[in-house]
């Protein structure tokens, strides 16, 4: 339930934006930190709630972010201002990440093999459910309660899950796992994330090479300096950065990086362009339907592509969804202000699809291409890589409509020829994202089958969309921390990896042994 809740009322928010300008008279280009504040947030703060749960138990972080939750779901349904509906998704994003990691971490703990799997999958269905149903969920809300009724909604089911999980979910922790918290990692990352994100998103109104942007790039560039000696010295690292050396799990994170912003991106274009009165003119209702093909397509394409995993490889199922989006992207490269809904329902379908396509191989990969020990590093890793891309194209996009929009029609270009040139050159930018995905797929190598797939790596698919969700039995850190054996060397599957069932794929090549032929 907390997995359906928390994933619908991420996907839900930017089909809320403009019901929130309007009510708090804060512009849309401000209101786009309440989508990517919460993603930044969420990247800086995932990794080291699995960690904090390993310590001090998983239940008790969990629960922590479920009342961190309801107070954010509060503050932000309470708001009269903008800059309090921001405050609070940032908020969010510390709870949510919160709550996927433990919540995910508390399953893995509390049954193995089999058993293990089957929560496992569950979860990753309402997770994948909760990402599908959340824009319909949010328009129709708009209309019946106003766009706080969201808020107060989930707020209520999470106050239901208290007492649940006090009583049904036992405690857990990892009494191996060293004590200390990488705390300067988690303050890093955040400084690498926001001065860049303020960078691409005021940059062109700054002027490119103006004082504030550079100096934001430069404060995001130390930051990352900062943050890979820290992570070297450090006893319990936030990410471990042998890890990085597995090209494997680098080109799939990365490959989640592009998907995940490429579908926040275009959900946050579309629900603006949709329900703007000079472009599509719909209601919040209206326009929840509208994206379904983007929203709920992705979550059910990826399953059903999971058999041609199986068979083609995931270098190639990878590389052929990139194009398809390219594709589709390039489509809304033409758009003008007479196309009506209609001229948007094809190239929505495709583009769900190629992302669908690229989507769940990369996340399988991310955690099939590791020993069963660094199962939970990878997932943080790639997890992480999905909250960054949710952030920075989400901003990028956002930034690039506005600045082609307000050029336009400052220089007397009609409204709604305006906007429909600032959709246009958004998607050509997102287009040029998914092109680079193709090039990525040089990084994952050789992939070669290890059986049918199970009912886990369905539900695996379907989430992964919004969190990578492992695919095999693992040990009781699965999909937390980053911060796990970080003595190990990286490579993919040995002899200690996956069994036949643990996943779809596997990786072969110069990094480490096959135990098979190759696709």
């Amino acid at each position: 339930m907390s997995a359906f809740v928390v994933n619908a009322n991420t996907s839900a928010v930017s089909i809320l934006l403009p019901a929130i300008s309007e009510d708090t008279g804060t512009s849309l280009a401000t209101l786009q930190w309440a989508v990517t504040g919460y993603s930044l947030v969420g990247a800086a703060v995932i990794v080291t709630s699995g960690a904090l749960g390993d310590i001090f138990g998983r239940r008790r972080i969990f629960v922590g972010g479920l009342l961190l939750f309801v107070a954010s779901c509060v503050l932000i349904a309470l708001a009269d201002s903008g800059g309090t509906v921001i405050a609070g998704r940032a908020v969010q994003g510390a709870a949510g990440s919160t709550i996927l990691a433990c919540g995910l971490s508390l399953l893995s703990a509390g049954s193995s093999g089999d058993g293990q799997m089957k929560a496992v999958s569950l979860w990753g269905a309402a997770s994948a459910a909760g990402a599908a149903a959340g824009p319909l969920l949010g328009g129709a809300l708009v209309d019946v309660t106003g766009w706080q009724g969201l808020f107060w909604i989930d707020a209520a089911i999470a106050v239901l899950c208290l007492p649940l999980t006090l009583r049904t979910v036992p405690e857990s922790q990892d009494p191996s796992r060293p004590r200390s918290v990488d705390v300067a990692g988690t303050v890093l990352i955040a400084a690498v994330l926001v001065p860049f994100v303020f960078a691409v998103t005021e940059g062109a109104q700054w002027g490119w090479l103006s004082a504030p942007t550079l100096l934001c790039f430069a404060v995001s560039a130390a930051a990352t300096v900062g943050f890979v000696v820290v992570e070297h010295r450090v006893r319990a690292p936030l990410v471990d950065l042998a890890l990085l050396g597995n090209r494997f799990l680098v080109g799939a994170s990365v490959a989640i990086l592009v998907v995940a912003g490429c579908i926040n991106a275009v959900m946050y274009v579309c629900s603006l362009y949709f329900q703007n009165p000079d472009g599509l003119g719909m209601t919040p209702l209206e326009a929840g339907v509208a994206t379904l093909p983007a929203a709920a397509g992705i979550v059910v394409t990826a399953p059903l592509i999971t058999r041609f995993v199986d068979r083609l490889g995931a270098r190639r199922v990878i590389a052929a969804g990139f194009a398809v989006a390219t594709v589709a992207f390039a489509v809304f490269a033409f758009v003008q202000a007479s196309w009506g809904y209609g001229a948007f329902v094809v190239p929505l379908v495709v583009l769900a699809f190629g992302l669908g396509l690229a989507n769940g191989p990369s996340s399988s990969v991310a955690t099939a291409c590791v020993t069963r020990d660094q199962v939970g590093a990878a997932s943080g890793i790639s997890n992480m890589g999905r909250y960054v891309g949710s952030a920075v194209l989400t901003a990028v996009t956002a930034a690039l409509f506005s600045a082609v929009y307000t050029r336009q029609h400052t220089g007397g270009t009609a409204v709604a020829d305006a906007l429909a040139a600032g959709f246009s050159r958004a998607t050509v930018g997102l287009a040029l994202f998914c092109a680079f995905g193709i090039v990525l797929t040089l990084l994952v190598g050789r992939i070669r089958p290890t059986g049918p797939p199970t009912a886990a790596h369905y539900a695996a698919a379907a989430a992964a969309g919004s969190h990578t969700v492992p695919t095999q039995p693992t040990g009781t850190t699965a999909g937390t921390t980053a911060a796990r054996a970080p003595g190990k060397p990286p490579g993919p599957t040995g002899p200690d990896g996956p069994s036949r069932h643990s996943g779809p794929t596997r990786p072969t090549g110069p990094a480490g042994p096959a135990n098979g032929t190759s696709s």
